[in-house]
């Protein structure tokens, strides 16, 4: 734990919570989950506990165990093991980052309460800040997600100042599709020697070229090799390559989202591609359709052997 931790880079994958078939956490598989992002996708970094991860969906108890194995299992394997704290109430939420700080986490993300609102970003940052206090050896990271959280507040608003309340910030998940506010929180947090992460997979490449730092997503789970010859493309300025591959993936995704492409389809596909059994969503998400999987995983295969 350190908060000189330096900017975050690269891609980190938003991870799946393995189930049983009984809806049970299946921590067995975090150990052959790695293994799998290392030596397949070329993904070193993981976001635990966030959207896709169902964090919302499970205890606090739940939480601690999934933080607490992929700390475990990461050590010494893994560059970072980033986790997800939020929580609707702000004494759960410093229980779970007290807890990510005693097993070892890199760092803790927050998403804002999304049943009582923050009225503004002073609201906001107040409760970040909170959160802050009790992990505060641990670099913060706001969880930007409007979407989801009906906080429909610019996140460079929320930026604004929050130095001077949160020492341990160190800066955010985006995952808005808001370019113009994306660059004002880039441009805010770059003089910082702070970090910008993604949060929008179809459209990394447009995000990359306003100057993020780095992406977390739930596809790079199974497609992240894809995805690092895309950011090795631009790096090396070959960017009809970039482009190429970026323009393949919103392929495949718009098919997916033809079959209703959510969080419980995702998880299927992970399993499908992965080979590992990821199990059903929680609900109140039912599962998904194997049909629509394995749909998208043929469409996947085709565009990612076209030439």
């Amino acid at each position: 734990m350190s908060l000189d931790v330096g900017q975050l880079t690269g891609l980190i994958a938003a991870t799946f919570t393995p189930l049983t078939p009984q809806g049970e956490l299946n921590l067995p598989v975090i150990g052959p989950y790695i293994d799998y992002l290392l030596e397949k996708q070329g993904v070193r970094s993981v976001f635990v506990n966030g959207t896709t991860g169902e964090g919302c969906s499970f205890s606090v108890e739940e939480r601690k165990q999934l933080a607490e194995e992929w700390c475990r299992q990461g050590k010494g394997k893994l560059d970072q093991v980033i986790v997800h704290v939020g929580c609707l109430n702000v004494k759960d939420s410093q229980e779970l980052a007290r807890h990510a700080a005693s097993v070892g986490a890199d760092a803790i993300a927050v998403i804002s309460p999304f049943f009582f609102k923050p009225i503004n970003a002073e609201a906001l940052r107040r409760f970040l800040q909170e959160v802050a206090s009790a992990a505060p050896k641990l670099p913060l990271y706001y969880y930007h997600i409007p979407s989801i959280t009906g906080v429909n507040l610019d996140a460079s608003e929320i930026l604004d100042g929050i130095e001077n309340q949160i020492p341990s910030f160190r800066g955010l998940k985006f995952s808005a599709a808001d370019l113009r506010d994306l660059g004002q929180c880039i441009s805010y947090c770059r003089v910082r020697g702070w970090s910008v992460l993604y949060g929008v997979d179809e459209q990394l490449l447009g995000a990359v070229v306003l100057g993020v730092n780095g992406a977390v997503g739930s596809t790079y789970n199974y497609v992240g090799s894809t995805m690092n010859s895309m950011l090795g493309a631009f790096e090396r300025g070959d960017i009809d390559l970039a482009r190429k591959l970026q323009f393949r993936m919103q392929e495949v995704i718009t098919f997916a989202i033809s079959l209703g492409f959510g969080l419980h389809v995702n998880k299927q596909l992970m399993s499908e591609l992965s080979g590992l059994s990821m199990g059903p969503p929680r609900l109140p998400l039912l599962p998904c359709p194997p049909d629509h999987a394995q749909a998208i995983t043929q469409k996947l295969r085709d565009v990612l052997a076209s030439d």
